[in-house]
């Protein structure tokens, strides 16, 4: 292994761990290459189960999908019990795995079968051999008619998501609603920081609400298409100044859906990254040019992950 600072701003800087050889690895290889498409990853603590969104060539059918660690390795993936019907995405387990926020455009009730917007939904078990609950919706103040999507819930039950407010002529911006005294607080955008006139989507936040890594669409200082950003929470309770996360992470295609695991310092995320080669020395046969499509990296949504070695404000 190689340890590589990428960043130096502001007396902070972010530290990673990388293999020699590479500094981003698939992961769940040969379980993602199963699906057109696959983005939106999370883990439980510990690592044994992990929910997906599985989705057509075009992406425009998507269903959470479950597979679990066992002794020979990762277990065949399933669809969820309560998902496969309607337009699923973005699942993020509860600190304690026993409960599951996720995205949804399903009816409010099942007296309709018309799908709605966007909005935040939530299931329930008892223990990690419990079955789901009947799928509900988080409601106000933090679902609307607009769209809500990325839910990511904190140690101290605040709520942090993308929202499309289109009544401020701004695009996709990462919102807040505080846990207050047992009850949300009407959601706000993060600060300019954060937020911009552009896309800001998809945000891991830290269990302790330390440091935030999010998508941002073709910004100025960006390599082109989605890259990860990283802002960290300040003395004074504000977040700094998001920076991009480097070209050992970011690539010209869309990175987006990160996710952090703090106990393995794992930081696992979807990436459209193309590799595939373009000019050849011979011709091929069938066999080898379905090689050439079956690219991991071949321009579709696969799941990477990256092993860091600190992601803490150093001062």
């Amino acid at each position: 292994m190689k340890f590589i600072t990428l960043l130096c701003f502001c007396f902070t800087s972010i530290t990673y761990s990388q293999p020699k050889d590479t500094y981003v690895i698939p992961f769940l290889k040969d379980i993602v290459t199963q699906f057109p498409n696959v983005r939106d990853i999370s883990l439980t603590a510990n690592e044994n189960e992990v929910i997906f969104s599985a989705q057509s060539v075009m992406g425009d059918v998507s269903a959470l999908v479950h597979v679990t660690k066992n002794n020979t390795g990762w277990s065949i993936p399933e669809v969820l019990p309560f998902s496969g019907q309607y337009f699923d995405i973005e699942p993020h387990f509860s600190s304690d795995g026993l409960t599951l926020y996720f995205v949804s455009n399903r009816p409010l009730d099942e007296k309709s079968s018309e799908s709605k917007d966007f909005d935040i939904w939530f299931v329930n078990r008892n223990d990690s051999n419990s079955k789901w609950s009947e799928p509900q919706n988080i409601g106000a103040p933090i679902n609307t008619e607009m769209d809500e999507f990325y839910p990511i819930i904190t140690d101290s039950k605040n709520i942090y998501f993308t929202l499309d407010n289109k009544s401020l002529k701004r695009k996709d911006d990462i919102y807040i609603s505080e846990y207050i005294n047992g009850n949300y607080t009407t959601p706000k955008p993060l600060g300019n920081t954060i937020n911009s006139e552009g896309y800001e989507f998809n945000a891991f936040i830290a269990p302790d609400e330390s440091f935030l890594i999010y998508s941002c669409y073709n910004r100025k200082d960006g390599f082109g298409s989605g890259d990860l950003y990283i802002s960290y929470k300040t003395n004074n309770n504000e977040w700094s100044e998001a920076k991009n996360m480097g070209p050992s992470v970011n690539t010209d295609k869309m990175d987006y859906c990160p996710f952090v695991d703090m106990s393995s310092k794992t930081l696992y995320f979807t990436s459209k990254r193309n590799s595939t080669p373009k000019q050849f020395n011979a011709k091929m046969t069938i066999e080898e040019l379905k090689t050439v499509f079956n690219t991991y990296q071949n321009g579709l949504s696969r799941l990477y992950k990256m092993q860091i070695l600190d992601l803490k404000t150093k001062e």
